[in-house]
C-alpha cells in the first residue's frame, strides 16, 4: 500500500529538485502541438519511462479534429534603423502562440492592429493564442508598445504549419487490481511557470514516487496539451476511461497562495470527499468550489457522456492572481517550497483513496471492553492518545459495513490517518475485519 511519509529532507530535496526541472523546461517554446512538446516529453523521459503518442493532424476526435502542427524558428520586430525592438529568442511569449509566418513592413498603426499588451500591468508581457483562427501577431509591455514612435516596422515571424500530429504523454503504474487513477497535467503553454510548468513537474515527482511502491490501484499520469489533448485521449480510450475509479488534475502549485479544490462534476465522488477531508481536518488553509464547465481538462473528463470522477487541485485559480498568462509567472513567482507542500498534500490525499475501506465490528453488541485486549497498549504511548481512543469508539460503532473509513473520519472529524491506524489495533484485536461484498 502506499506510504506517504516523506520526511522533511526528502520533502525539500523533491521541492528543489522540481524547481530545477521546471527551470530546465522553462525556454522550451510549447503549443498545443509541435517540437517544444516534443522536446519536453523527450526531458521527461529522463525521470519516468513515457510512451510518448503521436496523433496525426485531421485526426477526428468527437465533434473536433487534430490541427495541423505548429513549429516556429524566429520572429522579431525592428525598426526602421534595424534594431530588434521585439526578439522571440528573448521571450517566447512575445509571440503570438501558432501565428502564422509573416515578413513584411507596416506603419505604426497596422502594427498596433497586431500587437497584445496589458494595460493594467503595463510592465508585463501576457500569453495569447489563436489556435484554431489563423492570425499572426506579438506580445510586449504596454509601456513599450506606447514608447513606440512614428516608423515603418519590420515584422518577421519564420513559424510553420503542416500536416505534422499532435503529441502527448502517458505513465501506467499497474496496481494489484485494473481500477485506475487518473492524474492529468497540461503541457501546451510555453514560459509560464506556475501555470503548466507546476502541474507538469508534480506529476513528474509524483509518479516516481508512485513507481516505487505497491499500490492498490492502477496509476495513469496524462502529459497532454489542453483541451484538445484530453478530448483527443477520451476519443482514442473509451473502454480505458470506464476503469478510472478517482482522478485529479494538477496545474497551479508552485506559489505562495492557498489551496482550491474543484469538486468533479457529481460532486461527491470519493476522490472529492478525500480531498475535501484531508484539506479540513488537518487546517490546511484552502477552499472548496463546485463543478463548473470550463477551466482545466477535467470538464473533459467530466462532460456528460464520461462523466468521471476527476477533480482539480490547484492553489490560487486561474484567472484569480494577475501573473496569470504573463511574463510574471516566472521562476521567481514559483518556490520549491510551495511545490513540495503540494506534492505532500496529493501524496497523503492518494493515501486515503489506498488504504479506505469497509469494516465489519466482530463485536457488535454494545462496545467491546477495550483495556483487556491491550488496545488501550496499542493505541497510546503519543500525543493523539486520546483521538487515537475516540477514533476506535466510532470506527467500532460505525463499522456495519455501510461504512468506509473516510465516512467515519468525515463524521467524526478526526483525520484519515489516525482513522486507519485505529482500525488496523482493532483487526489485530480481533474485534474488526474487512466487509467482502
Amino acid at each position: 500500500m502506499l506510504n506517504p511519509d516523506i520526511n522533511k529532507t526528502e520533502l525539500n530535496k523533491a521541492g528543489n529538485g522540481m524547481y530545477e526541472l521546471i527551470s530546465e523546461l522553462y525556454p522550451f517554446c510549447r503549443s498545443i502541438t509541435g517540437n517544444g512538446v516534443r522536446q519536453t516529453l523527450d526531458t521527461l523521459q529522463k525521470h519516468i519511462p513515457l510512451q510518448i503518442n503521436e496523433v496525426p493532424a485531421g485526426t477526428k476526435a468527437f465533434d473536433w479534429e487534430v490541427p495541423r502542427e505548429w513549429n516556429i524558428k524566429d520572429a522579431f520586430i525592428k525598426n526602421s534603423k534595424g534594431e530588434k525592438i521585439i526578439d522571440f529568442r528573448k521571450s517566447n511569449l512575445h509571440v503570438l502562440n501558432y501565428s502564422i509566418p509573416v515578413n513584411k513592413k507596416v506603419n505604426l498603426e497596422e502594427l498596433k492592429k497586431h500587437v497584445f499588451t496589458l494595460p493594467d500591468r503595463p510592465d508585463w508581457v501576457p500569453y495569447r493564442t489563436s489556435y484554431y483562427q489563423e492570425n499572426w501577431g506579438f506580445c510586449m509591455s504596454h509601456n513599450q508598445l506606447n514608447g513606440l514612435p512614428e516608423d515603418t516596422y519590420e515584422v518577421f515571424i519564420d513559424s510553420d504549419l503542416t500536416g505534422g500530429s499532435l503529441t502527448y504523454g502517458e505513465f501506467f503504474i499497474k496496481g494489484d487490481i485494473k481500477d485506475e487513477v487518473l492524474l492529468s497535467t497540461h503541457i501546451c503553454h510555453p514560459s509560464l511557470c506556475n501555470d503548466n510548468l507546476s502541474g507538469i513537474a508534480l506529476l513528474t515527482f509524483l509518479s516516481k514516487i508512485l513507481n516505487k511502491q505497491s499500490l492498490k490501484y492502477s496509476y495513469r499520469f496524462l502529459f497532454i496539451p489542453g483541451t484538445i489533448g484530453s478530448i483527443v485521449w477520451l476519443s482514442k480510450n473509451e473502454d480505458t476511461a470506464k476503469r478510472i475509479k478517482h482522478g485529479l488534475v494538477a496545474t497551479l502549485l508552485g506559489d505562495d497562495s492557498d489551496f482550491t479544490y474543484k469538486k468533479s462534476r457529481t460532486g461527491n465522488a470519493e476522490i472529492d470527499l478525500a480531498a475535501e477531508h484531508y484539506l479540513k481536518s488537518t487546517a490546511i488553509p484552502h477552499k472548496t468550489v463546485d463543478f463548473f464547465p470550463y477551466g482545466y481538462d477535467e470538464r473533459q473528463y467530466c462532460s456528460p457522456g464520461f462523466n468521471l470522477p476527476v477533480g482539480c487541485l490547484t492553489r490560487k485559480q486561474h484567472g484569480e492572481f494577475p501573473e496569470y498568462h504573463t511574463s510574471a509567472d516566472n521562476m521567481d513567482f514559483v518556490k520549491p517550497g510551495r511545490l513540495a507542500e503540494s506534492l505532500a498534500v496529493y501524496l497523503e490525499i492518494l493515501n486515503i483513496l489506498e488504504h479506505n475501506a469497509t469494516y465489519i465490528n466482530l463485536n457488535p453488541k454494545c462496545e467491546p471492553q477495550l483495556g483487556r485486549r491491550g488496545l488501550y497498549e496499542k493505541i497510546g504511548g503519543t500525543n493523539e492518545t486520546q483521538t487515537m481512543q475516540l477514533a476506535a469508539l466510532w470506527i467500532l460503532n460505525m463499522s456495519d459495513g455501510k461504512n468506509s473509513l473516510l465516512d467515519i473520519a468525515i463524521k467524526s472529524g478526526i483525520e484519515f490517518r489516525i482513522i486507519k491506524k485505529s482500525a488496523d489495533a482493532l483487526i489485530e484485536c480481533n474485534l474488526l475485519k474487512r466487509y467482502e461484498i
